[in-house]
């Protein structure tokens, strides 16, 4: 599923070092650490902080306890840092702490540390280390300038974020808010690089038709429907009654669609509430671990995403539109700007307004001609952010800046 063949002959780097440093073993980084591995010049490790237990999971809105039933190890070589923090785990700053990761970076030899966010205490006890062994600090992340805050909070931000966004060697940035985002903050243009957030599913088979089919039996959804899915945890910030709302209107209109809602946490049982209620044509299909997640954006027509800004990026996206499905998404979504062509690949609604986003559900089963073009479209965007393209990325920046300083260095 990871196709480099042809792409390393073109890239070739010196060899260097990277630690990476992540919070814990996520399904979404999983592709972009194999094809990193994969690089025949580059010798990385990835430092987990934490490994998160079932019932971590469902405390992080997931809503039901749960192990991943893919591989999020194999393909590259990591650890599991003793983590001292307690409690330990997502929910606060101080959640991750592992002071060995200092050592291991100053005794490591590497060129470079890659950090994924740092917003938790471990990635900083990686720059600081970094920082005094003179081994280059590269951030990844993917916040934007939409999220809302509050003023004290903006200003807090600007005050200490200006002091140390500009000294990060590398700045990786996954779409054209986050390099927004980086900018604001002081970043240089020429130390910015894209390394886009990717998902790997496997290619649409010949047995697509089927899955589709069996699917929508088994989920009790009509066969001939135009049907709109929500993907997600039930969680404030991704706004699941926005959507039973905006398919509760759509339906009153005499529109010809139904709704399909994948995931559970704590705002599903008010999204069921609100369905009995008012008869809504949306069926709950629970969560959906990561190997037939696949099947049910197959079954579906469209994805709808109603987050606010608080939806850094959203790559429930990624995966719809690699199923050839388009998006409807609310205008705070951080993948909006790179994801969205309207009536190319979607169509963009400003956020928490149910009417509009009602409206655009009528105007997709009004038009089935161009929503077959935005479901060829959608899936040819979903192959630019590629894992090849991610970790060209990374090889660009330690080009730009441990490769550079090489060169300075031979005498």
């Amino acid at each position: 599923m990871v196709q480099m063949e042809g792409f390393w002959e073109l890239h070739m780097t010196s060899h260097h070092r990277l630690a990476v440093v992540s919070t814990h073993p996520i399904q979404y980084h999983a592709p972009w650490f194999r094809g990193l591995a994969a690089h025949p010049d580059l010798d990385i490790h990835v430092y987990f902080c934490h490994k998160a237990t079932p019932r971590e999971q469902a405390r992080a809105g997931f809503g039901v306890e749960f192990d991943w039933d893919v591989d999020l190890l194999a393909g590259y070589p990591y650890s599991f840092l003793q983590n001292v923090a307690n409690p330990a785990g997502h929910g606060r700053f101080s959640g991750f702490d592992t002071p060995e990761i200092g050592k291991i970076i100053s005794e490591g030899e590497f060129d470079a540390v890659l950090v994924n966010g740092w917003n938790y205490k471990s990635a900083w006890q990686a720059i600081w280390a970094a920082w005094r062994s003179d081994v280059k600090v590269f951030a990844r992340g993917d916040s934007h300038l939409h999220t809302h805050r509050n003023v004290s909070k903006r200003a807090l931000k600007w005050l200490v974020y200006r002091r140390f966004i500009p000294r990060f060697d590398a700045c990786l940035a996954v779409g054209q808010w986050s390099r927004e985002y980086f900018l604001h903050y002081g970043a240089r243009p020429e130390r910015i690089f894209s390394v886009p957030h990717v998902v790997d599913f496997p290619p649409i088979g010949n047995d697509a038709g089927d899955v589709r089919r069996r699917f929508r039996e088994s989920s009790g959804l009509k066969a001939d429907t135009l049907t709109f899915m929500f993907c997600g945890k039930f969680i404030p910030k991704k706004r699941p009654v926005d959507f039973v709302a905006a398919v509760t209107k759509a339906a009153e209109a005499r529109a010809a669609i139904q709704g399909l809602m994948v995931g559970d946490g704590p705002l599903r049982g008010a999204c069921e509430q609100l369905v009995q209620a008012t008869g809504a044509p949306i069926r709950f299909a629970g969560f959906l671990n990561q190997s037939s997640i696949r099947e049910a954006y197959l079954a579906c027509d469209a994805l709808v995403l109603p987050s606010d800004g608080g939806e850094t990026w959203g790559l429930v996206v990624n995966e719809a539109m690699s199923c050839g499905r388009p998006c409807i998404v609310s205008d705070h979504v951080g993948c909006g700007p790179d994801m969205i062509q309207p009536w190319v690949t979607g169509l963009r609604f400003p956020v928490g307004d149910v009417e509009s986003l009602a409206a655009a559900m009528k105007q997709f089963d009004s038009d089935p001609a161009r929503f077959a073009y935005m479901s060829k479209m959608a899936r040819a965007t979903a192959e630019k952010c590629s894992v090849t393209s991610a970790v060209e990325g990374v090889l660009l920046s330690l080009n730009a800046t441990v490769a550079a300083k090489e060169a300075v260095c031979v005498p």
